[in-house]
């Protein structure tokens, strides 16, 4: 038999609503089978939505899913965030607990609040990333797909629960004017597994309209989103491919990425690497846009 289960639908990585990335959130998750969760996210079709579940693990404080309309993911960063706020704000964690673990199909994850209320800032950590190397051949259709010059290009696999191809493009103004081949990135990520293609950055001077030091995009086609608003797992990806290089271009350990402009959004997001353990923790604030109680099976 159905039953009400309480909802919410946020904007992530934004103080303000319409200009983050929409999440929609089941807070009572649990009864819900396999086929149930991935046909609500088809239905909502936004670029993900999450059910909270009691924790398995003793030392967890809530358990999330994410769905994509297509796929369930292992890990993913603005509904990591986004879950843990819908946490908060319907009362599974304790008030005024500043330090929790979110259990995912990734494993454990630590997350740290900062501040309450409007002011309340998540910071997810994100699963250890593993890279690989970009083939001949895909590297080819990458460029390709992004209109590059291919002996230009930095790019590479990244693995943080999903599968990332992340390029360098180098200036923000290049990776805000770019126009790519959605098909050819919707063959390519689904032959290499990958959920997406991430591109980003450098601004040439202090971005004023967030002080951010890179520019991103993210485009998802072949689970149905053409161009991700603002992307989490995308930008902890980008800081492990910097890690991997060295960081050249000199972005250090923390710094602020702004997403979302070219598709009428305007997110930031917080990125962050730890000296010595090398954990990579991406955050952001959220802000409600519905609130209520839904009737699903």
């Amino acid at each position: 038999m159905s039953r009400t289960r309480r909802f919410m639908q946020l904007d992530v990585f934004s103080r303000l609503p319409l200009l983050g990335n929409a999440l929609a959130v089941v807070i009572d998750g649990d009864g819900l089978d396999d086929a149930t969760m991935q046909a609500f996210a088809r239905w909502t079709n936004l670029s993900e939505t999450t059910f909270l579940l009691p924790p398995t693990r003793t030392d967890a404080d809530y358990r999330v899913r994410i769905f994509t309309p297509r796929q369930e993911l292992p890990f993913a960063g603005h509904p990591s965030v986004g879950s843990a706020y819908a946490a908060i704000e319907s009362a599974l964690v304790p008030p005024g607990k500043f330090d929790l673990v979110q259990e995912c199909a990734a494993g454990l994850l630590p997350v740290r609040v900062e501040g309450r209320g409007s002011e309340r800032i998540i910071h997810v950590q994100a699963p250890p990333a593993r890279l690989q190397t970009v083939d001949a051949h895909e590297g080819a259709q990458l460029a390709e797909a992004l209109h590059l010059d291919l002996a230009q290009a930095r790019m590479r696999l990244v693995d943080n629960g999903p599968l990332w191809l992340v390029c360098d493009l180098h200036s923000a103004a290049d990776v805000r004017q770019l126009q790519p081949d959605l098909a050819l990135i919707a063959a390519l990520s689904q032959a290499t597994g990958a959920v997406g293609i991430s591109v980003f950055g450098r601004e040439s001077t202090s971005d004023a309209r967030g002080d951010a030091a890179m520019a991103v995009r993210a485009f998802c086609p072949a689970d149905g989103i053409p161009e991700d608003p603002v992307t989490g797992s995308a930008n902890a990806a980008i800081m492990a491919f910097l890690a991997e290089a060295g960081d050249p271009s000199g972005y250090g350990l923390r710094y602020r990425a702004s997403q979302g402009r070219e598709v009428g959004r305007d997110g930031y997001v917080e990125v962050l690497r730890d000296a010595t353990t090398g954990a990579i923790s991406i955050g952001g604030a959220c802000a409600m846009g519905i609130r209520g109680e839904f009737r699903l099976g």
